[in-house]
């Protein structure tokens, strides 16, 4: 007879993590369903359609619509599942965390919602880091979001009373900054406390600024 294998001690320190996340969450914590149609694509495309069941089945089968809100404690029980489906695809859960996040929020700036986010940037990666907070109040119900600069090209984008980990918000903040045209965006987060985590987020002068552009010196071209 077959050993059972018992999971490491980290492996039981992260899924009580995601078990405290999901107990934190309250009926009125709720997210979007593109977010959940994200995950179950990264699923399809990483792993196949009989992992997108295997997930699915981690939400008793539910069918999700876009725009309609769902419980985030729903969402964080599909994410757990996802995210050691597709760790072997991408060589670890915060990898497969950071590519659902990105998935997520190209399904969100691909709405009408989304769209307008982020023509209100006009192509403009500072104004739209300062969007962030407002921009998430569209996706999700929970959370307080606030932005402090550092410099030109550089920001600490601090969320309160949110319910993912880290790298899967490093994805969400990585896609829509590569969305609005930022160079070479850097995002990395540090948590704060079981919900609360800052993201140090960072990103290069345009080409033409590099290449001498005067307004780089008067602090104009961001």
């Amino acid at each position: 007879m077959q050993a059972e294998v018992k999971p490491s001690k980290e492996a039981r320190l992260v899924e009580a993590d995601w078990v405290v996340r999901r107990m934190a969450a309250t009926e009125h914590d709720t997210a979007r369903g593109m977010f959940f149609l994200g995950v179950l694509e990264s699923v399809r495309v990483g792993m196949g359609e009989e992992a997108v069941a295997a997930c699915r089945a981690a939400t008793e089968g539910k069918r999700f619509v876009g725009f309609f809100n769902y419980p985030v404690s729903t969402f964080l029980q599909l994410v757990q599942v996802a995210a050691r489906v597709l760790a072997p695809r991408w060589g670890g859960v915060d990898e497969a965390l950071r590519q659902m996040g990105m998935q997520g929020t190209r399904g969100f700036l691909e709405s009408a919602v989304g769209r307008t986010f982020l023509l209100l940037a006009l192509g403009d990666t500072h104004k739209l880091v300062s969007s962030l907070p407002s921009g998430y109040r569209l996706a999700v119900s929970y959370g307080d979001r606030s932005v402090e600069w550092k410099g030109p090209r550089e920001a600490v984008f601090v969320m309160r009373r949110d319910f993912m980990p880290p790298p899967y918000h490093e994805g969400v903040l990585r896609e829509v900054m590569t969305m609005v045209g930022a160079r070479n965006p850097r995002i990395v987060g540090r948590k704060l406390s079981l919900l609360d985590t800052e993201y140090h987020i960072t990103w290069d002068a345009p080409a033409d600024v590099l290449a001498g552009n005067p307004n780089v010196r008067r602090g104009v071209v961001q």
